[in-house]
């Protein structure tokens, strides 16, 4: 049955090499991240005027990593049904619909509608993340990390334009000087500039899908006996892949969220800050040009053992000194940690399962490693202002030698 379902998940793939769609693939997934981009920059500034209790300013945030991580594994689940292609499509609409409340919402000082906005943005991102597979359905299984590099490959675009729409975006409404149409001209209405540009973003990302040629899901539906999920965790692959996504991405969420308030800590200044952020963005998504190639050329596990090598580095870095020169380098190998992490885990977790399974791993994979992700990105701040940045740092070392073990351990199976 093995040997059958391999034979008709090829027959499903193109000739050897990278198609078209994989190319459309990352231009949809650097739209996505300028939108996420533009939401972090903004969302918090955009809410202060609306709040008496300013507490509340980091609750949209909160809620868009939340429904990202409830709607990771639906999301799955319904692209195995209805196909890929038809769950990023509605994703769009939803996320128009989420950049369009968005600006009614800052446009009219109501913050219950921007929490459903920020909810409807982390829904298109529980469904976005799944661009990496719907690449690996579009090659042969040699060129599969190749393909899941490529899509990521569209985080170094986002972090170029990211930042620099953020502050374009300001003077939109401003300069358009809107009124009543969509509420009274108040000073905040300079934020609604942002979602304008996720909007046009979303829409976009559908434009580019009506190019994209993927698999439809009766094409995929393959039959066979699908295992429990105990029984897919069990597997050496399987639990490597998911122990390396989750706590890489994890540590990667946990150190890059605290690092601003460290930098603050010990006096440096904002434009210091985001010199050692916009060098960290750039390290975790460069080297996606080559992180394929070097899989297929030494292999998935040893490029995941150089992921955990950097995240200790980047511990031990971040122990040594606090001057910008420590937060630059720590960070940049936060960034190579993450990439090889990440993709060498994608990569890892595609050959663990057979075709009918797909959709039940994937959605147990990313429901974990997001929830892990939330968890990381939420608890940062709590964890910086308790216990300090060295504790945080230390802190995260037993989250890395556990991925060392896994690793190793899977290493061992392998010989």
């Amino acid at each position: 049955m093995s040997q059958l379902s391999d034979a008709r998940e090829d027959a499903l793939k193109p000739a050897k090499g990278i198609p078209y769609s994989v190319y459309l693939l990352a231009i949809c997934q650097s739209l996505m991240q300028s939108s996420n981009i533009l939401m972090i920059a903004v969302s918090a500034l955009a809410c202060l005027p609306m709040l008496e209790d300013k507490s509340l300013v980091t609750l949209p945030i909160s809620l868009q990593f939340l429904a990202m991580m409830l709607t990771s594994a639906p999301a799955s689940l319904f692209m195995g049904k209805f196909g890929r292609k038809a769950g990023f499509i509605l994703a769009s609409f939803i996320g128009i619909a989420g950049g369009v409340f968005a600006i009614i919402a800052i446009l009219n000082s109501q913050f219950w509608l921007f929490l459903i906005a920020a909810v409807c943005l982390g829904m298109f991102n529980g469904f976005g993340n799944y661009y990496r597979f719907a690449a690996v359905d579009l090659v042969h299984n040699e060129f599969k990390s190749r393909a899941i590099s490529y899509v990521m490959v569209g985080g170094i675009f986002a972090a170029l334009i990211g930042p620099n729409l953020s502050v374009i975006a300001k003077y939109v409404f401003s300069e358009l000087n809107m009124h009543s149409a969509l509420g009274e001209n108040i000073a905040n209405s300079q934020f609604a500039g942002a979602f304008f540009f996720v909007v046009a973003f979303y829409v976009l990302t559908l434009l580019v899908l009506t190019f994209i040629k993927l698999p439809n899901a009766k094409a995929e539906q393959v039959e066979g006996k699908v295992r429990a999920w105990k029984e897919l965790i069990s597997q050496p692959k399987f639990s490597t892949a998911l122990i390396c996504g989750m706590f890489g991405y994890g540590v990667m969420s946990l150190v890059m969220t605290a690092t601003p308030l460290a930098m603050m800590h010990h006096a440096h200044s904002f434009s210091d800050t985001m010199f050692v952020i916009q060098w960290h963005v750039l390290a975790m998504f460069v080297p996606s040009f080559f992180t394929g190639n070097l899989i297929m050329r030494f292999g998935v596990v040893n490029i995941l053992l150089w992921g955990v090598i950097f995240a200790f580095i980047c511990v031990a870095i971040n122990l040594l000194g606090q001057s910008t020169w420590h937060f630059s380098v720590a960070l940049i190998f936060l960034g190579l940690s993450w990439n090889f992490l990440f993709i060498g885990a994608t990569s890892l977790l595609t050959d663990s399962y057979q075709p009918q399974e797909k959709s039940k791993a994937q959605a147990i994979n990313d429901f974990l490693v997001f929830t892990t992700v939330t968890i990381s990105s939420l608890s940062a701040g709590a964890l910086q202002y308790q216990f300090g940045w060295k504790m945080v740092n230390i802190g995260v070392l037993p989250l890395i030698l556990l991925m060392l073990f896994s690793v190793l351990k899977l290493k061992k199976h392998n010989d």
